[in-house]
């Protein structure tokens, strides 16, 4: 017998599933039936974000739907991703891990040097600096929220940080599939490597993969930029102890964090499923060709469905009143975090190919 705290989570969930289905709904009528292709070039994943953001923000939305949306945004996102590890063949990631890791060190260090210059010019709050910096740099929303406790931040300038890395996280999930595309190509690895260190959140990277993918038929861009984000997750073991040192630098103050709370466990599901695709592609390809890759196609379908429904309710609860409300400074500081990753990531890149290419 179901707990009734999961039971309370089924509206929600339900609503998450039914912008799915309306977003591939609309995705086949006007891909489709309208512009004559025999594949939607245009991404399921955006128009369920883009629903949801309109849903959300023009109709009320009843609180009994707001605990399933947080779960879909919490759980069944990270089953989506984790679900994409079946995609990876043995050892793929380490044909880029070798780029992955200095380039998420030198986007991290840029970003965190220019946002100190900007706390001087622009005089905004440091504990809100800080957590735009965090946001920016390492994994979004879940990045502040662990850091808001250890320097003490207070509930508004939390608030306005995960607006903020909201509003130019949704912007860069919808823009830079499409310039990176224009700016590299068809390069699977170079494409993949950008949107999974350019992007804030794990989610939004996996939309703006989503989005790749489904535009540009390249599933290998998707499986690179997850990975890249996940790489780029761990990080936050480290950067939570050197912000809390930096903050308090000079003080004393009281250790508050946990480094087992703050790890990012779905990275381990995301390898585990990797391992057993790969154990699967020994054992089974030679027994039951058939249902293994039956099962393998059926896993890649769940992930998408699920990312879908992720997208869907990320928008139901993308607030713009609560965006607008913050002030110019926090989105200059923002939207210059967002840019600087993004040179910085492009620069990183095109140094190492012109070196090591």
């Amino acid at each position: 017998m179901f707990d009734n705290k999961y039971l309370v989570c089924i509206p929600g969930i339900i609503l998450a599933f039914v912008l799915y289905t309306l977003s591939q709904g609309f995705n086949n009528i006007i891909g489709i039936e309208l512009l004559g292709y025999s594949k939607s070039p245009i991404s399921t994943a955006m128009i369920a974000i883009l629903l949801g953001i309109f849903f959300g923000n023009f109709f009320k939305i009843s609180n009994n739907f707001q605990k399933g949306l947080d779960f879909t945004r919490e759980y069944i996102l990270k089953v989506g991703i984790i679900f994409l590890g079946i995609q990876l063949k043995p050892f793929q990631f380490l044909d880029f891990g070798k780029i992955a890791i200095p380039l998420i060190i030198v986007c991290m260090i840029g970003v965190l040097i220019v946002i100190k210059l900007l706390i001087k010019k622009l005089k905004i709050p440091t504990r809100m600096a800080y957590l735009i910096s965090i946001g920016s740099t390492v994994c979004g929303t879940t990045a502040i929220m662990a850091t808001a406790p250890i320097i003490k931040a207070n509930k508004s300038e939390v608030s306005y940080a995960i607006a903020n890395i909201t509003l130019f996280g949704i912007s860069s999930m919808l823009i830079y599939p499409y310039f990176i595309n224009f700016y590299f190509g068809d390069e699977p690895l170079l494409t993949g490597l950008f949107l999974g260190t350019a992007i804030h959140e794990t989610s939004q990277v996996a939309a703006a993969g989503l989005i790749y993918e489904q535009q540009y038929n390249s599933p290998e861009t998707l499986n690179v930029a997850t990975l890249t984000k996940l790489i780029r997750n761990t990080f936050l073991i480290i950067m939570i102890p050197l912000f809390a040192f930096l903050y308090y630098r000079g003080q004393s103050y009281k250790k508050n964090y946990s480094l087992l709370k703050i790890f990012p466990y779905f990275v381990l599901g995301f390898i585990g499923m990797i391992i057993l695709r790969n154990i699967g592609d020994e054992v089974f390809i030679s027994v039951n060709n058939i249902i293994w890759l039956q099962t393998i196609d059926t896993i890649k379908f769940s992930s998408k469905i699920f990312l879908t429904m992720a997208m869907a309710a990320i928008g139901l609860s993308t607030n713009l009143k609560d965006i607008k409300k913050m002030g110019y400074k926090p989105f200059v500081v923002g939207f210059i975090a967002m840019i600087t990753v993004g040179i910085f990531c492009i620069l990183t890149i095109e140094g190492y190919l012109r070196f090591f290419g």
